[in-house]
């Protein structure tokens, strides 16, 4: 059983990625299959999204031979990645609250 994510944690997700280290299309993809199922087909328009967001930059390096495009993250970007953060950690506690079982005694009717 897999959970699905939203477009704000795929975007939450790959900012941090590239947040450590430039980084190019398909290594962001192997990150990311780490912890989702993920093609790079999908990966791809969410890259597009954060450039045109400002959230990324692009520049082109050579690779054997061929040009491989690299990302790199904005100090946009940088804000918009601790705000999803903060976000993340808000909704976090809720979610465990619920799904571990945190904080049901108060929960119960005596």
């Amino acid at each position: 059983m897999g959970f699905s994510i939203n477009a704000g944690l795929l975007d939450a997700m790959v900012l941090s990625i590239v947040q450590n280290n430039d980084t190019y299309g398909y290594e962001i993809t192997q990150y990311l299959r780490k912890a989702v199922d993920i093609s790079e087909s999908t990966l791809y328009p969410v890259l597009r999204r954060l450039q045109k967001g400002e959230l990324l930059e692009t520049y082109d390096k050579e690779f054997m031979g061929r040009n491989r495009r690299y990302y790199r993250i904005t100090p946009q970007g940088n804000d918009s990645l601790e705000e999803y953060r903060e976000e993340w950690r808000s909704h976090k506690k809720k979610i465990d609250s619920i799904l571990l079982n945190e904080g049901a005694e108060s929960n119960e009717q005596t």
